[in-house]
């Protein structure tokens, strides 16, 4: 999966932590496709790239696949193959390129569990993560797990309950391009002790962690906003939870890179979804928002310019 390309100052910018705010998950169902089912190799040709810590793949867990590919398949033009071995798991491709899966399965106790994504993030090694998650607080909630074409991958949950994945590619990387319109862009992660979680995730990845909660303007509601980098390049965010979030449950939300936020807001509703957090102009000139998908899991959608860096300046 490309990703996009934002400094670490135009992070600091970024409005996203108000929309964190308002959006609200359960934390999604732990399913995973079959053991036999083909998944597709993330990089083609195979490439020896690494990048731990960088968001290269997400799965949406979901009631009605059906539904899904509807919602998805109109709002960003997503297409959809189902998998070899499992013909409830789809693989979602755009222009080809395979970016997301989506996986349907029951969701039982939904005031508990409900349809959600799961982020996977590249590591090099499932089991020196797993011992490394393990030793600093996470949950195994998945046992690792094989799959040909794409690697070996698990599911934690972190020391505050946020669950995600991390994935060994077999193939190699997705190198560190601008994502297109439909392609995943940002990911963050709204918790309730940002400093615990900043640590955690910097020990299990190896990130360089940038608090960025005491410059003038970034937080002015007192929240911590933190971003994590890698290869000289910012990863993903983490935000506090409000004070009042006794229904809030600390998660990842990713973000999909959109040309009109305002107008993809607009066709998540007439495509059977509703707006969490209505479009807003993010402080380095485009508009951002938090939609919901007909079964109700959250994703992001975020404007962004062409000549926006990702890379940390020196």
């Amino acid at each position: 999966m490309n990703q996009h390309t934002r400094s670490v100052a135009g992070a600091q910018r970024c409005t996203l932590f108000i929309l964190l705010l308002l959006a609200i998950a359960a934390p999604p169902s732990r399913a995973a496709p079959a053991p036999g089912v083909e998944l597709p190799p993330l990089t083609q040709p195979a490439s020896a790239e690494t990048h731990p810590g960088k968001v290269i793949w997400v799965d949406l867990v979901t009631p009605d696949l059906k539904q899904a590919e509807q919602f998805y398949g109109g709002l960003f033009k997503w297409s959809f193959e189902p998998a070899k071995g499992d013909p409830k798991f789809a693989v979602v491709s755009l222009d080809g390129r395979p970016i997301a899966g989506i996986l349907q399965r029951p969701m039982k106790d939904r005031g508990k569990r409900q349809s959600a994504w799961l982020t996977f993030l590249a590591v090099r090694d499932v089991a020196a993560a797993q011992s490394a998650a393990l030793a600093h607080g996470g949950k195994l909630l998945s046992a690792p797990r094989d799959y040909p074409q794409r690697g070996r991958q698990a599911v934690f949950s972190d020391p505050d309950g946020a669950v995600f994945a991390v994935l060994a590619s077999s193939s190699g990387d997705p190198p560190d391009d601008l994502a297109q319109p439909g392609e995943w862009i940002w990911s963050s992660l709204l918790v309730n002790n940002p400093d615990q979680e900043a640590s955690f995730y910097r020990d299990l990845f190896g990130y360089e962690v940038f608090d960025l909660s005491s410059e003038e303007g970034a937080t002015p509601d007192g929240s911590k906003h933190v971003i994590l980098a890698s290869d000289d390049y910012a990863r993903a965010g983490i935000h506090s939870l409000p004070r009042d979030s006794v229904h809030r449950h600390p998660h990842w939300l990713n973000f999909v890179r959109v040309e009109d936020a305002a107008a993809a807001s607009a066709k998540a509703v007439a495509l059977g979804g509703r707006v969490l957090v209505e479009p807003r102009v993010d402080r380095h000139g485009g508009l951002i928002a938090v939609v919901a998908d007909p079964a109700g899991a959250p994703v992001g959608l975020m404007e962004w310019s062409d000549t926006d860096t990702q890379q940390v300046a020196p």
